[in-house]
């Protein structure tokens, strides 16, 4: 069996009766580290001991450390009952004794827990917290990985170098602001070496720090945070009373251009590859999204954890090749399965056409490829692109007749055809027709705008070029634009 003995958090008088008992059981005592001011008791009462600080050297990472500890710690059990000492209380961020734990439980290995006070409760005592007062407790060492609650106390552990809180202030610098004070708690509840230092974030890594060293981080007010709940928060106080009169005399109607000017936006940035923009954009995006959630809040229909919950359930439900032991051989098999999953969820309400839950207000050439591609999956589709060029050339000429005969309602309408064609085209030769229409529009105004810096440094208006200089304009702009000029 082995027990594992709890240190306390640095004052000997704190470690409980039952850990001095074992410590002094006379079974083999080993030591995490023998860096902590409670081992100095263990040598006055002539425990001895053996410790792991010589492997904290040689493993290349503390996972490889903690690895080679436990390792060497059920090689020692099969031997006879041993102890294992660490630092605070054995549950309290040991990640040793967490691994520990769920290896000998692999094995077959009885474990102990005999516990004495952590670093926490002197930790919130030199503080002047309650737990109540709602407390995140984080490795510093695997910081990156939970993300600080900013309504909460923050308090990391194991910030034992300046190298750690270096990296833990850069962390800390992306949540809150860089003037943000921050507590520094050296040697909590050890008599005549506790200390507690206030300095704002930037300044982190600038004071002593050791192995007895944690950090606390106060919560930011309501207003101040930064978060995605902040971002709830501020929309939230700017529809309440004493917020902004035109937040708060918004409807989901009224918010519907905004949507779709800001999604617009966001593809412009994507368009441009300009990265800052797109950050920019899709905060504003966010933010719409926020406000309807919001609304629908208000009128007690559904709220943005609704929004989350219901996302996060529809991608787990419609990825059972990730979250599940569904089998695909590629994407296409995955749209198949997307599908299928899709129809399910909707056969409460059966679709009474294929044409069902297509959207109208999408942009034209989006609107045609959707309505294309689901009239070819119950088989209304030419035979090859032959067919559909063929059909171009029809809706052509029936374009060409109604010119001719001025009919303004007939040429909408071949207008109409012969765009439809053309997305059909550009569907079979697997081209996104509002992509490229987007792109070459975009090609025109580049080249456009080079045509007028040439005709400008010429000294000749736009409006006075003749058809020959507006092609030989046009013409050298297109040979510009091809050599990247």
């Amino acid at each position: 069996m082995i027990t594992v003995v709890g240190l306390g958090a640095g004052d000997p008088s704190a470690l409980s009766a039952r850990a001095w008992n074992v410590l002094r059981s006379g079974k083999p005592v080993w030591l995490r580290t023998a860096i902590h001011p409670t081992v100095d008791a263990l040598r006055e009462a002539g425990v001895a001991f053996h410790s792991f600080d010589a492997l904290y050297e040689q493993a290349e990472s503390f996972d490889t450390l903690y690895a080679q500890m436990v390792e060497e710690l059920l090689t020692q059990a099969q031997k006879g009952d041993i102890v294992y000492a660490v630092p605070g209380h054995p549950l309290v961020a040991e990640e040793s004794v967490r691994l520990l734990l769920e290896r000998a439980r692999a094995q077959g290995v009885e474990v102990q827990v005999v516990g004495s006070s952590s670093f926490i409760e002197p930790t919130l005592e030199a503080l002047g917290l309650c737990i109540t007062d709602g407390v995140q407790v984080i490795d510093a060492l695997s910081a990156t990985r939970f993300p600080p609650e900013q309504w909460m106390h923050v308090l990391y552990y194991q910030v034992y170098d300046r190298f750690v809180a270096s990296d833990l202030k850069l962390l800390l610098i992306r949540y809150y602001p860089e003037e943000h004070p921050v507590d520094v708690i050296r040697a909590a509840g050890v008599p005549g070496q506790q200390q507690v230092e206030t300095v704002p974030l930037y300044q982190l890594d600038r004071v002593p720090v050791d192995h007895l060293t944690s950090v606390h981080v106060p919560p930011l007010a309501p207003d101040s945070r930064r978060d995605f709940a902040g971002l709830v928060h501020v929309v939230a106080r700017l529809r309440g009373p004493g917020g902004c009169p035109w937040d708060r005399e918004q409807t989901h109607e009224t918010l519907r251009p905004y949507l779709l000017e800001e999604a617009y936006e966001v593809l412009d940035a994507i368009n441009t590859g300009d990265d800052a923009k797109l950050c920019e954009e899709l905060g504003d995006v966010l933010l719409q999204v926020v406000l309807h959630a919001q609304l629908a809040r208000e009128e007690s229909c559904f709220d943005i954890q609704d929004v989350v919950s219901s996302q996060c359930e529809k991608l787990v439900r419609r990825h059972p090749h990730v979250f599940g032991e569904v089998q695909v051989a590629d994407s296409d098999e995955v749209l198949r399965n997307w599908e299928r999953i899709k129809a399910e969820e909707n056969s409460h309400a059966p679709k009474q056409s294929v044409m069902d839950g297509v959207i109208p207000s999408l942009p034209a050439l989006v609107f045609a490829m959707e309505v294309s591609k689901r009239a070819v999956k119950v088989g209304f589709e030419w035979p090859d692109l032959n067919g559909v060029l063929d059909k171009f050339r029809e809706e052509q000429e029936e374009l060409a007749e109604a010119i001719a005969q001025g009919d303004r309602a007939r040429i909408e309408a071949e207008i109409g055809d012969l765009l439809f064609t053309l997305v059909n085209i550009a569907r079979h030769l697997k081209v996104d027709a509002e992509q490229a229409l987007h792109a070459m529009v975009r090609r025109f105004i580049v080249r456009f705008q080079q045509m007028e810096v040439m005709a400008r440094e010429q000294g000749r208006p736009l409006e006075q070029l003749s058809l020959e200089e507006w092609d030989a304009l046009w013409e050298a702009a297109k040979r510009n634009s091809q050599e990247g000029k």
